[in-house]
């Protein structure tokens, strides 16, 4: 079977991410406070395994030249759509969480001298990537690149032009005191997802 481009590659994520509800239409609150007519949880995606194996396989090919010792996520988010890409690199995969407000890898060994790519589901500010990356630096772990599924930054992510992701997306956003959705629809809307709110 030929290779898939990067559209055919794109076409068949956003037909994955429709089709597993991971994105979804209608008047959201985001974590953020702010509101939008688009909300996308991957993990809505990534509970079937054949379309986490089908991201996880595609990240893999675009960063298997970097040639990572290992693939490292920031938990929660990342840990399928991470272990999905080691699995199809066929290397190890850590995770770090958090501890007293701090990304640390508590519970495997520092791979003191490793390259690492660091992996996760969306991408939009790219703060938990890289407080996980320089955690690992900071270990003794050189950091060799980064990945995601969505890239729904805008071009405003913290990880650099070197960012890898199958699917970018920007959605407009809108203060609360100033929605046209509020506005045109005339109820409040949805808090979707797991995350509180920001205060």
């Amino acid at each position: 079977m030929p290779e898939m481009t990067d559209m055919e590659v794109q076409e068949q994520l956003k037909k994955m991410l429709v089709e597993s509800k991971a994105w979804l239409e209608g008047h959201f609150k985001l974590t953020s406070g702010r509101h939008s007519g688009n909300y996308m949880q991957c993990a809505m995606l990534l509970r079937f395994p054949k379309y986490a194996a089908f991201a996880g396989g595609e990240i893999a090919k675009r960063i298997a030249h970097l040639k990572p010792d290992f693939i490292v996520s920031p938990a929660l988010g990342g840990l399928i759509i991470g272990h999905e890409v080691a699995r199809a690199l066929d290397v190890p995969f850590l995770f770090c969480e958090r501890q007293d407000g701090a990304m640390t890898l508590r519970r495997f060994p520092m791979p003191v001298g490793k390259t690492f790519v660091a992996v996760e589901d969306v991408v939009t500010t790219g703060g938990s990537v890289k407080e996980t990356a320089e955690h690992m630096i900071a270990g003794g772990c050189k950091w060799v690149g980064s990945a995601c599924i969505v890239d729904r930054s805008g071009g405003t992510q913290q990880l650099g032009p070197d960012l890898v992701s199958l699917f970018k997306v920007s959605f407009a956003t809108y203060d609360p005191d100033d929605c046209p959705l509020c506005r045109e629809l005339g109820t409040p809307p949805i808090k979707p997802g797991s995350r509180p709110d920001k205060k």
